[in-house]
């Protein structure tokens, strides 16, 4: 068993909590491993494929173990990355890789566009940011609508609408919202509002995510290698698009990972990708930008 080292960092608005789970190798770069709203539990599998390097995972802030001290009710990229950047300056290991799935990939092209100089390379694995697909303006808006959704009727039709919204393939009509509205009990969820707000990614971080216009020039300019990536079986949905666009904004083609948004899971969530293949396919393109 690995011994986990926890440790906490406060940052403007936030107190985070990270785990380092120390290399069994020598010379390799530290490998953050990052998503959001996703906590660090979401990387347990992953990070066990990755034993002979230093694996650094974290909860982002307003999430599980990391308290936002300022009040706000929404984040955006800006301030993860910001909170990205003091934690790989706290580990003092000099430049990391990362590897960012879903909004931990969107946050994490704001901390290159911002500082490039703490990221050697970065895999950016199907980041779902509305500004860059072909039907911007409607995935804006139904994005901004699942957020309504949530503040107006509570989690269960409001996650009704995301799953269906990241289960989508192809564009989103102009005439969206005129299609009936997906039914909770249809994926297992409540129907009645229990009057929570605080749902990290239905209320904290759906706009801000979502609505990110990502740094061309800066990506372009930054010295980090970047790696955009979407799963297989992604083909079509609205974050594997985005991932084809930004890839494209990049300069970059488009690395094709196993399985879909979640292939690196193993159980987490009750969630299967194809964690093993998932992985080697990471470490082959990491080892690549060793040589």
């Amino acid at each position: 068993m690995v011994e986990i080292d926890t440790r906490v960092l406060d940052t403007a608005g936030a107190t985070l909590r990270y785990d380092v789970r120390p290399g069994t190798g020598t010379g390799e770069r530290p490998l953050l491993l990052i998503g959001s709203p996703m906590d660090a539990t979401g990387f347990t599998t992953l990070a066990s494929h990755f034993a002979d390097r230093t694996v650094v995972t974290y909860d982002p802030r307003g999430v599980s173990r990391s308290e936002r001290t300022d009040g706000a009710t929404e984040t955006f990229p800006e301030e993860h990355a910001d909170d990205l950047a003091r934690l790989i300056e706290a580990l003092g290991a000099g430049p990391v890789d990362v590897f960012a799935s879903s909004g931990g990939a969107v946050n994490a092209l704001a901390l290159v566009a911002r500082r490039g100089d703490l990221v050697h390379t970065l895999v950016a694995h199907e980041p779902p940011t509305a500004q860059v697909v072909p039907d911007r303006e409607a995935a804006l808006e139904v994005c901004a609508d699942v957020h309504a959704t949530y503040l107006r009727d509570g989690w269960g039709p409001a996650m009704a609408k995301f799953l269906a919204l990241t289960a989508r393939t192809g564009e989103f009509p102009a005439n969206w919202a005129e299609e009936p509205a997906p039914s909770p009990a249809a994926f297992g969820l409540p129907s009645e509002d229990d009057g929570t707000r605080g749902d990290p990614l239905l209320g904290q971080n759906m706009r801000g995510c979502t609505s990110y216009v990502p740094d061309f020039p800066a990506l372009r300019a930054a010295p980090t290698r970047i790696v955009v990536a979407a799963g297989k079986e992604s083909e079509g949905t609205f974050a594997a698009r985005a991932a084809v666009a930004v890839a494209e904004g990049v300069g970059t083609p488009l690395t094709v990972f196993p399985s879909h948004h979640g292939g690196f899971l193993g159980g987490e969530f009750g969630q299967h990708g194809a964690p093993a293949e998932f992985a080697e396919a990471l470490r082959a393109v990491l080892d690549d930008s060793a040589s």
